[in-house]
């Protein structure tokens, strides 16, 4: 595992529905979302093996998160990570709304 040479950077990408983080220039990870009128649905996150152990994951749904909050949104966490980074950062609470079933049937209806 090397260390990488400049900061990671995450970047939305907005047409794309996710948020990803750049190591170097390279994706190294991503969290994938879909809005649901004023709710952000994460759904997915994942870092390649080669940047694992790094905290990538965790400042990725950090800012992400943040952003959600900039936008006015609120977050839904289908994703099991975003899920357990939640249990861990208490300061989005006021802004997490349940994962309820028919958010379930909506994101499966819009993933295909």
């Amino acid at each position: 595992m090397s260390q990488p040479s400049t900061a990671p950077v995450v970047e939305h990408r907005e047409a794309k529905n996710r948020y990803d983080i750049l190591v170097d220039g390279k994706r190294a990870g991503l969290t994938a979302y879909r809005d649901r009128g004023e709710q952000r649905v994460f759904y997915h996150t994942e870092v390649d093996e080669a940047f694992a152990g790094q905290g990538l994951a965790s400042q990725l749904v950090q800012e992400a998160l943040t952003d959600v909050r900039n936008s006015g949104k609120r977050i839904v966490p289908v994703c099991p990570y975003v899920t357990k980074f939640l249990t861990k950062h208490q300061e989005f609470a006021d802004i997490t709304d349940a994962v309820t079933p028919d958010v379930l049937k909506w994101l499966d209806t819009e993933l295909g």
